[in-house]
């Protein structure tokens, strides 16, 4: 029985740092449709957080790739006085990366609602 309470406060504080990640990530990024997104990343810096292999199977014309996995190392190769605009697969990635970058000063955030799945522009794909 105690084994029961051990487990459902375990999944209580799941759910909840969840939730607070979800708010904060609300908080520091600001989500726009693809139409906005398009119009703006021209005058930004473009940033795709998803692996090397994802980005080179396709990727919205002018990204830079710097994988989530490397964000933390390759960090002063973004600018903190430009926005940044950034996608993954499907918006996860680009929460966390959010959260990385708000760390290291950035306040200019913006990310590609549904991320490049939902993406309908050009891309271009390293053959």
């Amino acid at each position: 029985m105690s084994a029961l309470y051990v487990l459902l406060g375990v999944l209580g504080a799941i759910i909840a740092y969840s939730v607070i990640m979800f708010l904060y990530q609300r908080k520091i990024l600001t989500t726009l449709s693809e139409e906005d997104f398009r119009s703006g990343y021209r005058k930004a810096q473009l940033i795709d957080v998803r692996e090397q292999k994802e980005y080179e199977g396709g990727h919205i014309l002018g990204a830079r790739n710097i994988p989530l996995s490397q964000l933390k190392m390759r960090s002063k190769e973004i600018r903190n006085d430009q926005p940044v605009y950034i996608y993954c697969q499907n918006t996860l990635r680009s929460g966390r990366a959010a959260q990385m970058l708000k760390k290291q000063g950035h306040t200019k955030l913006y990310q590609l609602k549904g991320g490049f799945k939902q993406w309908g522009g050009k891309i271009r794909t390293k053959n």
